[in-house]
């Protein structure tokens, strides 16, 4: 008959020691690192939700690099807009008392001014943040604006600013009487009329008002217009008048008022009266001529400067049409080929913010683009550039006038006219971009402690629980040893009888 090993049993209680001595061993390595496990299949069914939770919060981590680079970019953004705002400012004090006084290069005070802050616009205008430049919309590695030297004086085939000016005066002025034609129609009337229609250029005819005893107005009316007044069979009276109102080529209006006189000679701004009313309108012909050329070589030479820099800026710049420019009536887009491109970012359709878009939350962007080509910044640059690129000769008679409308007209550009954008609104935008990422950034904040939470209690081993468990299995582990020692020491001897004889 066989006998059976008591051995299987053993082996048993080997393999339960074995086991026991697997959970001692994961339970010390919980213990010395805090965690449950090393490997994701040890952490039971709760890690699942903490792989989620640790995506999430990936996605925060990204999230708050990407606000912070943001906000150091909008940092640096506004920065250069309140350096915009300081030249604006001090500009605007140059203007408000400036002197009239010409240097050796033919500029007032506030032209020296506009010289030099041009400059530094420009170099305020080609900022970057990192490897952005911040002006240049969505060519973030393009330079947002020409060189102070190209906008002013042209590259090569090119025309810069100066040039523009040069063309458009001549188209403005004419042969000297801002496009107007002055003419006797009869022999007691005088006759105002444009040259040409439609023309972009010179004075326009808006309206012609009269005082004078028996006089006639006509006009203006016509294509070209024109407007005359005949003053009949009779002399207007001492101190009569007549008014003429001009629309000039920047949009301003300008007057010219004259006034009967019989002194001799007549005193400024007025018109000798005759013997007759033939006589009469000889006169006011001749002073009419002398004030339209006075006002053609004064504030003309200004609102021409002025709506030639309107062109040069414009998108695209606009040229005088044809050649003379004196007898030009059109204008015409400039190209690259002929004309310098001041603003060299990129100009799309898309609105100037949209150029710049950063994800900041799931469900959340923010919108943090410039261009320098936007009418605040825009109209600032170009006060500055025209400012520099206009001279005067001390030499004209008519130099005093030209400048203190000039500075008239510099110093209105630099107040926007209301619904007009200013720097303070491009402000606004990124400071709601901020508000923006600080409000998701507290977000994110409360939402990384729930998510970490949620992680902890998946992943972490409690030490008190832990040490617990490894005093129990200790206890075990010695009980199984105690029993596999005694097993161990059994025999068949042990069972089989005694012989008693």
């Amino acid at each position: 008959m066989a006998v059976n090993s008591v051995q299987p049993g053993i082996t048993t209680l080997s393999f339960s020691i074995q086991n026991l001595k697997s959970q001692l061993d994961n339970l010390q390595t919980q213990l010395a690192t805090g965690k449950q496990s090393t490997t994701y299949a040890g952490m039971g069914a709760n890690e699942g939700f903490a792989i989620a939770a640790r995506s999430q919060l990936s996605d925060i981590s990204a999230f708050t690099d990407t606000m912070s680079n943001v906000g150091t970019t909008i940092s640096v953004s506004n920065t250069a807009l309140q350096s915009l705002l300081d030249i604006k400012n001090q500009v605007q004090t140059v203007v408000n008392g400036g002197s009239g006084t010409l240097n050796q290069l033919g500029q007032t005070v506030v032209q020296q001014v506009g010289t030099s802050e041009l400059s530094s616009m420009i170099d305020i205008l080609n900022t970057q943040s990192g490897d952005r430049y911040i002006f240049s919309g969505g060519a973030i590695q393009t330079p947002a604006v020409a060189s102070m030297d190209s906008i002013l004086n042209g590259n090569g085939a090119q025309a810069g600013l100066k040039q523009v000016i040069a063309e458009r005066l001549q188209a403005d002025q004419g042969t000297g009487t801002g496009r107007l034609v002055i003419t006797a129609p009869t022999a007691t009337s005088v006759q105002v009329a444009e040259d040409a229609s439609p023309s972009p250029f010179g004075l326009k005819l808006a309206s012609v008002t009269s005082t004078l005893t028996g006089a006639t107005v006509t006009g203006p009316a016509g294509v070209p217009a024109a407007a005359s007044v005949d003053l009949g069979a009779t002399n207007p009276n001492n101190g009569d008048t007549i008014t003429y109102t001009f629309n000039l080529p920047d949009g301003s209006q300008e007057q010219i008022a004259l006034t009967a006189s019989t002194a001799n000679p007549p005193p400024a701004g007025s018109f000798a009266i005759g013997a007759t009313s033939t006589a009469t309108a000889a006169n006011l012909q001749a002073a009419l001529t002398t004030a339209i050329g006075n006002l053609s070589d004064g504030a003309l030479v200004a609102a021409s400067a002025i709506a030639a820099s309107n062109d040069f800026f414009g998108s695209p710049p606009q040229r005088v049409g044809t050649a003379p420019f004196s007898t030009a009536t059109t204008l015409v887009a400039g190209t690259p080929a002929n004309t310098v491109s001041w603003y060299t970012g990129d100009a799309g359709a898309g609105p100037a913010r949209g150029t710049a878009v950063a994800r900041i939350d799931q469900s959340q962007t923010v919108q943090y683009g410039m261009r320098a080509n936007e009418q605040a910044i825009r109209s600032l640059l170009q006060g500055a550039a025209v400012s520099a690129a206009v001279t005067f000769s001390p030499a004209d008679p008519n130099a005093q006038a030209q400048i203190t409308a000039f500075d008239l007209r510099v110093g209105q550009s630099l107040n926007p006219q209301p619904g007009q954008q200013t720097i303070q609104d491009i402000q606004s935008d990124l400071a709601n971009a901020q508000e923006a990422m600080k409000d998701a950034g507290t977000r994110q904040s409360q939402t990384q402690v729930t998510l970490q939470s949620i992680i902890d209690q998946a992943e972490n081993a409690s030490p008190d629980k832990v040490a617990s468990e490894i005093l129990a299995l200790q206890t075990s582990l010695q009980a199984s040893y105690q029993t596999t020692a005694q097993l161990s020491q059994l025999s068949l001897v042990k069972f089989l009888p005694i012989p008693t004889g």
